[in-house]
């Protein structure tokens, strides 16, 4: 009996440290990239965990150098107002909104000059979409938008 329990004991020891034995890694969008079995690896110090510093510029992910998308609410209850400023005489040629299944739900052809398309959401159900622009020059930007 005695071996049992020293058994469990040591069983539940080694399981309560078992957690600092797998790294993770993580890109700059917060994906998880790769999980690491590490066999001799000691748990990280508060000294090795830094905190995140103030966000700076640089560290926002842009379209493109140049262009300005602006696009709100997200999440989206009626209308979504997409608003946009390309560089070199480029234009949004056709802008897409798409189901998370795939399916094309509704096409828009803004015309050259115009620079802001309004995109009534009151009519499809609560979900995620995507929607499409793609530009003059061949280019596609798409924007992920949740529909409450």
């Amino acid at each position: 009996m005695q071996r049992f329990l020293l058994f469990i004991f040591l069983h539940c020891s080694f399981f309560s440290i078992a957690q600092t034995k797998l790294n993770f890694n993580y890109d700059q969008a917060g994906n998880q990239i790769t999980r690491i079995l590490c066999i001799n690896c000691s748990a990280k110090s508060a000294k090795d965990i830094v905190e995140p510093e103030a966000l700076t510029e640089n560290d926002l992910q842009k379209f493109s150098p140049e262009d300005v998308i602006s696009y709100y609410p997200n999440p989206v209850k009626e209308e979504l107002y997409l608003q946009w400023e390309l560089a070199r005489d480029n234009y949004v040629a056709s802008i897409h909104v798409y189901s998370m299944t795939g399916q094309v739900l509704r096409t828009f052809q803004p015309n050259s000059n115009t620079n802001n398309l309004s995109i009534p959401f009151q009519q499809y159900p609560t979900g995620v979409y995507l929607v499409l622009l793609s530009y003059k020059d061949g280019g596609e930007k798409s924007i992920k938008i949740i529909k409450k």
